[in-house]
C-alpha cells in the first residue's frame, strides 16, 4: 500500500527562485563596462591632444620673455615641483627599481627633448608651420610601438595612417617652399625622442596610475633641471611679461603635466596606436590657435589638410588591431 501509495504522488516540480538569472560565462562579450571605459579612455586621449595644441602657441607666447634654453628649464622645473607636490600629498610610493629605466626615457623624451628641440624651431619657424610637422607624430609613435610593444595594427590602420603622414608632409613642405630648414630638423628630431617618450609611458601607464608616469618623470629631471634654470636664466635674463607668464606658465602646467595625465591614462584604455592616431587632430589645432593667439595667416591648403586628416582620423578608429 505504501509503494502504490508514493507511485500516486503528484510529480514534484523544481521551482526557481525569484530574482534567480542564469549565469552566463565570465567574459564571453564585451559589456558596457568595457565600452565605456574604451570611451573615457577616446576623451581622456582627446583631451591630452587639446592640451598638447596649445603648447606651440604657449611657447611663442614664453619666448617673448624667456631665451629658449631658460624656457625649458624653468618650465621642468614648475612642472616637477606641481607633481612632487601631488605624489607627496597622495603619500604615493616610489615605481619599483624595474620601472626606473622607462620612466628615465619617458623623461628624456617628453620632458627635455621634445620641449627643448621644438623651442628652439619655433625660434625660426612660425607655430602653424610647426604643427604640421609635429603631424607626423602618430605615425611615427605607432611604428616606434610596434618595435617596442609588439603592436600589429591592421593594414587598413596603416593604410590610413600612411595617408594623413602624407597630406600633412606635403602640407609641410608646401609651406617650406620645397626644402627643409634647420627648423624642421629640430621638429624632426623632437618627433623621434617624443614618439619614444609616449610609447614608453604608454607601456608604464598599464602597470601604473597615467599621472603617476609623467610625475615621477618630472621628478626625475628636478635635479638637472634646477642648476640648469638657474644657468640659463644667468646668460639669458628673462623679461616678463603677461604673454611670456601665462605662457611659461601652461607649457608647464598644462602641456608639462596635466595633458599627459590624460594623455597617458587615455592610451593606456585605448592602446598606444589607437591614441596616437586622435594627434592627427593636433595640428588643426594649432592652427586655430596660432590665428586666435597669434594672429598668424592660413594658406588655402589648410582646409584641405583638415579634411584629409579627419577622413584617416575616423578609419584609424574604426580599424582593429
Amino acid at each position: 500500500m505504501k509503494a502504490k501509495s508514493s507511485a500516486t504522488e503528484p510529480p514534484r516540480i523544481a521551482v526557481t527562485p525569484p530574482n534567480t538569472a542564469p549565469r552566463t560565462t565570465r567574459g564571453t562579450a564585451p559589456g558596457p563596462t568595457t565600452r565605456e571605459h574604451r570611451g573615457l579612455g577616446v576623451l581622456q586621449a582627446g583631451l591630452g591632444v587639446v592640451a598638447f595644441s596649445l603648447t606651440f602657441p604657449a611657447t611663442a607666447w614664453g619666448l617673448e620673455g624667456f631665451g629658449p634654453w631658460a624656457l625649458v628649464a624653468v618650465r621642468s622645473v614648475l612642472a616637477a615641483l606641481i607633481a612632487g607636490t601631488c605624489l607627496l600629498a597622495l603619500r604615493v610610493p616610489p615605481p619599483a627599481r624595474r620601472h626606473w629605466p622607462g620612466l628615465a626615457v619617458v623623461a628624456g623624451g617628453v620632458v627635455v627633448g621634445f620641449p627643448l628641440l621644438s623651442t628652439l624651431a619655433l625660434e625660426t619657424s612660425t607655430t602653424a608651420h610647426a604643427a604640421v610637422v609635429v603631424g607626423l607624430l602618430p605615425l611615427t609613435t605607432a611604428l616606434f610601438s610596434a618595435l617596442r610593444v609588439g603592436s600589429r595594427p591592421s593594414r587598413t590602420f596603416w593604410v590610413a595612417s600612411l595617408v594623413g603622414a602624407a597630406a600633412v608632409l606635403a602640407f609641410t613642405v608646401q609651406q617650406s617652399g620645397g626644402a627643409l630648414t634647420t627648423a624642421d630638423l629640430y621638429l624632426f628630431g623632437a618627433l623621434l625622442v617624443c614618439a619614444a617618450g609616449y610609447t614608453e609611458g604608454g607601456r608604464l601607464a598599464r602597470v601604473m596610475p597615467g599621472w603617476q608616469v609623467i610625475g615621477w618623470a618630472l621628478v626625475l629631471c628636478l635635479p638637472p633641471a634646477v642648476p640648469a634654470a638657474a644657468f640659463a636664466l644667468a646668460h639669458q635674463p628673462a623679461h616678463l611679461t603677461a604673454h611670456s607668464v601665462a605662457g611659461l606658465l601652461w607649457v608647464a602646467a598644462g602641456s608639462q603635466f596635466l595633458g599627459l595625465v590624460a594623455w597617458y591614462r587615455g592610451m593606456a584604455a585605448i592602446g598606444i596606436p589607437k591614441a596616437s592616431q586622435l594627434q592627427l587632430a593636433q595640428p588643426l589645432l594649432t592652427l586655430v590657435w596660432s590665428v586666435l593667439l597669434l594672429g598668424e595667416h592660413l594658406t588655402a591648403a589648410a582646409p584641405v589638410t583638415a579634411a584629409a586628416v579627419l577622413v584617416c582620423i575616423a578609419v584609424t578608429q574604426r580599424a582593429r588591431g
